[in-house]
């Protein structure tokens, strides 16, 4: 890998700029990945151009990715027959008399973000789709459905204790510790580092706690004001000229009349329970649960594979319901397949090129070079979080990519902290709580992020539209945890007394913000109307 020192950070930055000045989010894209190749051939253009291809070629044949693509494209189909056959509609009818208002459909749509707690990806699957119709009908926007989703998903995925991010996220801390060859029995090993960690995870946590508020309260404030007031006031969920990423309703046409429930309820139960059976199963099963109990099944098991397994079967499952209850023609489901899929294309050329994109910089060395700038810093150890959460967000954002992220800041965050202080105290784990909270930030604002572009996907949201209206509260939650940061550095270390004051100090931001930006355009206190259904 050459040195190419600050113009490293070109790629992912032409990407990202392209992106929003643009809003042509895959010619930003190959762009971004075109300029990377180019600098690694010499500056050559034509060399550079068949590097891009490469890479591209690379990551469509890399097994995981694969997978995910063949997933999306199943997930498409299942959505398709769903949709068409009524199912989703039936769903919303069933709410109906209990979710009647926009704030209703938010909170929801949040509780719902919570509760899917095992996987990023099948949370935006499940949320997006199940709350689409209700949203709509209660005439939430599609851009705060796409933050709900988003700004849930990976958070909660991320602190849960029984999740496919909890597996890597601890294997990537025992690697950094037995590198140090530091015991870590006093703390209940690598899980247990990763435990004492998640108080500390502040984005994580103050970003979850703020799409409650926001949902409830109907404060808004940045492009998400203007949002929410269009769709309450005159219907519109999607802005006009917007182009979202899933456009079923244009792709499928309208559902068919007297669908049921159950065509929505068992294709998605058995995408759930077939995806945790998968990664129970690659996992190693019982044998792997008696060797070290659920994390090393989860830790073992092929994620991806899980989620292929589950999105096929709930294929299977909605395509056998639609025939046995005579609610399609084997001509109109197999259609219905076929055109979920075709919805997928845009969405999975953008998943490409990201990945494409984290070839590129890797290439580059995007990630070593700022990773770098901060060590030469020299800083102790009350201020290396900070210093990793700013430079993970960083990282995150230029790369689109939380997990890469992680793997390349945990192998320098861990001995950073501990070769500072010399133990393994509350530096240590603030700071791989600043690497998981960091890591999240930036893939919550970087348009060229794969958990952005699903949320605006699954949503049915224009993705720049989704970007530019979840920036600004992904801003004030990361803004107050870097206060909390500061706090830890000045000598606050317990999280006990961080948490509470992030928490009033994020109430106390949202209304300001909210206050000042509702007068500036002319909303009382960036408060929006609850749409009320009426019969």
């Amino acid at each position: 890998m050459t040195d190419f020192g600050v113009l490293s950070l070109l790629p992912p930055l032409v990407a990202i700029i392209l992106a929003i000045w643009t809003k042509r989010v895959i010619l930003a894209l190959f762009a971004g990945v075109w300029i990377g190749g180019v600098m690694v051939s010499g500056w050559n253009p034509i060399s550079g151009t068949t590097q891009t291809l490469d890479w591209i070629v690379s990551n469509a044949i890399d097994d995981w990715n694969a997978k995910i693509l063949l997933f999306d494209f199943l997930i498409g189909a299942g959505v398709g027959l769903i949709y068409k056959s009524g199912g989703a509609f039936a769903v919303g009818r069933a709410l109906a008399s209990k979710v009647r208002t926009s704030r209703g459909a938010s909170v929801m749509g949040w509780l719902l973000g919570v509760l899917i707690f095992f996987d990023d990806y099948t949370n935006t699957i499940i949320v997006g789709n199940t709350m689409r119709p209700i949203t709509d009908r209660t005439r939430v926007s599609r851009e705060m459905l796409a933050y709900i989703d988003d700004s849930t998903a990976a958070p909660v995925a991320g602190l849960a204790i029984v999740s496919t991010w909890i597996g890597y996220e601890v294997g990537l801390i025992g690697d950094a510790f037995e590198k140090l060859n530091v015991d870590l029995t006093s703390v209940g090993g690598a899980y247990g580092a990763w435990m004492h960690s998640v108080p500390y995870r502040f984005y994580s946590i103050l970003a979850i706690i703020l799409v409650f508020i926001v949902a409830y309260t109907h404060r808004h404030y940045g492009a998400m004001l203007h949002a929410e007031y269009r769709a309450r006031t005159t219907g519109k969920v999607l802005r006009d000229g917007a182009k979202p990423l899933m456009t079923t309703e244009v792709d499928l046409g309208m559902p068919k009349e007297g669908g049921s429930v159950h065509l929505f309820i068992w294709p998605i139960l058995t995408l759930i329970l077939v995806t945790l059976y998968g990664m129970w199963y690659t996992g190693g099963g019982s044998k792997a649960y008696a060797e070290g109990g659920l994390m090393n099944v989860i830790g073992n098991s092929d994620s991806a594979l899980a989620l292929l397994w589950g999105s096929f079967a709930m294929v299977v499952v909605a395509f056998t319901l639609v025939l046995a209850t005579k609610q399609m023609t084997v001509e109109e489901a197999e259609d219905a397949i076929v055109r979920g899929m075709k919805q997928m294309v845009i969405a999975n050329t953008i998943l490409l090129l990201a990945w494409s994109i984290k070839s590129a910089t890797d290439a580059v060395g995007t990630a070593p070079y700022v990773v770098n700038l901060a060590k030469s810093a020299g800083i102790s150890g009350g201020w290396v979080p900070l210093i990793v959460f700013l430079v993970s967000m960083f990282i995150s954002f230029t790369t689109g990519t939380s997990w890469g992220t992680f793997g390349v800041m945990m192998p320098i965050a861990i001995p950073l902290a501990y070769g500072v202080t010399g133990h393994v105290g509350p530096e240590v784990f603030a700071s791989i709580g600043a690497v998981f909270a960091g890591g999240i930030f930036g893939d919550h604002c970087s348009p060229i992020s794969d958990t952005t572009i699903m949320s605006s996907m699954f949503s049915g949201s224009d993705h720049i539209d989704h970007v530019t209206t979840q920036i600004p509260y992904a801003v004030t939650a990361s803004s107050v945890g870097l206060v909390l940061y500061v706090l830890f550095a000045l000598g606050v270390k317990s999280w006990v007394i961080l948490l509470p004051i992030g928490i009033v100090l994020l109430v106390v931001a949202h209304h300001i913000l909210s206050e000042w930006y509702g007068k500036k355009h002319g909303i009382p206190h960036g408060k929006v109307p609850i749409y009320v259904v009426e019969d």
